[in-house]
């Protein structure tokens, strides 16, 4: 992806590893286990038509086809990233097995009620604010017998501990500058906010509310120390695509003493990964009678 991208394409581009490499391999690494997870649960089968709701650049939709589904329909509201998923289509062969729309996971009005073999996401409901719509929506377009296999992040669990430190390192004697920092991130999103108002159990109910059954769902969940980060990385990346890059967020409300002073206590925190690192997610499948 080249030229001026919207923020959802510059995100994954880009923001998602901070511009490097070395952390960009190593989150992709990372995301084609979910991906592999993801496909694994939804019992794919040869033939099948398979709807990746919220694609990005294709990580399951492709994964589909490799593995022997006949149709992949791509969705995603970004079309900056369908281009690049057509692109990538086009350069493995396999556009004819391949459908791009533009839409949000709760308005597919482009697909056909019992179109659909499987329905996919992945860190795609943390962006809506209508998820029972959305739910409502797979099930629509699932034939009898059809599965939805989701991924996505529990967000509320790693926030419990806002204002404790700064995203999980220490702020010894700055707690000001943390807390001035952290604030624009919550004035972005705070818990009312579609990444933050939902758990575990509320996907399970909206997937009942819908018609789905059997229901299941796996709940992961981690605190341990972070993983050492390159400095230059850390600062510019951002945790989605509708927040600031750290260094962004530091400029907005700090001085540049404050910003060199706030830098100097936290970079070896990131560098020697020396923070706690608190993450829970949900993988859920569920089958249309």
């Amino acid at each position: 992806m080249t030229g001026r991208r919207d923020i959802w394409a510059a995100w994954l581009a880009q923001h998602r590893h901070g511009g490097d490499p070395e952390v960009r391999r190593e989150m992709l690494e990372q995301l084609a286990g979910v991906r592999d997870k993801v496909l694994d649960r939804a019992s794919l089968a040869a033939g099948d038509r398979l709807l990746d709701v919220g694609c990005g650049e294709g990580l399951i939709g492709f994964g589909a086809l490799e593995r022997g589904a006949e149709h992949v329909v791509f969705s995603d509201i970004s079309q900056d990233l369908l281009d690049f998923c057509r692109e990538t289509a086009d350069a493995l062969g396999v556009s004819d097995r391949c459908t791009f729309v533009k839409a949000p996971a709760h308005e597919l009005a482009a697909l056909a009620d019992g179109s659909i073999d499987v329905v996919t996401t992945r860190s795609v409901l943390i962006y809506v604010v209508e998820k029972e719509y959305a739910f409502r929506e797979f099930f629509r377009v699932l034939g009898p017998g059809g599965r939805v296999s989701l991924f996505e992040p529990i967000n509320r669990f790693g926030m419990c501990e806002r204002g404790q430190g700064f995203w999980g390192y220490p702020s010894d004697g700055l707690h000001d500058l943390a807390k001035r920092v952290e604030a624009v991130y919550e004035a972005i999103q705070p818990p009312t906010d579609p990444m933050l108002d939902f758990d575990e159990r509320d996907l399970v109910r909206f997937a009942a509310d819908a018609g789905f059954f059997p229901i299941e769902l796996e709940l992961q969940a981690e605190v341990r120390w972070t993983e050492p980060k390159p400095w230059p990385a850390f600062l510019n990346s951002s945790g989605n695509p509708k927040i600031p890059t750290i260094a962004q967020a530091m400029d907005e409300v700090l001085t540049p003493e404050e910003r060199e002073e706030f830098a100097e206590h936290l970079r070896p925190f990131v560098e020697e990964g020396r923070g706690v690192w608190r993450m829970a997610s949900a993988y859920l499948k569920a089958v249309k009678p």
